[in-house]
């Protein structure tokens, strides 16, 4: 089972809590694969070290947000991933993943941190 937690960000000068869910043991793997769209909530990745993780969107069928963080939470780099993208990378070593899910829950924070993007 995952567990709740409440992560502080602070962007462009605005700060916003956002309530995410732990992924840890299997969930790290799986992450938002096979998830509904509107049923899909924002998930947190720990790392112990600090280290350029590859990600894929395999069996994700919406766009994330995907956002890497360093030990004190500070937002290193930040992109909106599409589905079936085979290999994704930060270009700097983060300690924490954070991946929104684009759906009407998130829909204020999205658009803080990406903007009113066609895309999405």
């Amino acid at each position: 089972m995952k567990k709740k937690k409440t992560i502080g960000l602070k962007y462009r000068k605005k700060s916003f809590k956002i309530e995410t869910f732990v992924c840890d043991g299997i969930w790290k793997f799986l992450g938002l694969m096979f998830a509904r769209r509107e049923n899909a909530r924002a998930l947190v990745f720990n790392f112990k070290k600090s280290k350029i993780w590859a990600i894929h969107s395999y069996f994700v069928f919406f766009p994330f947000v995907a956002v890497w963080l360093d030990r004190r939470n500070k937002i290193i780099e930040l992109k909106i991933i599409k589905p079936f993208i085979p290999l994704i990378r930060p270009k700097k070593p983060f300690n924490t993943l954070v991946e929104i899910p684009v759906n009407k829950k998130y829909q204020r924070i999205v658009r803080l941190l990406v903007g009113g993007h066609k895309h999405l």
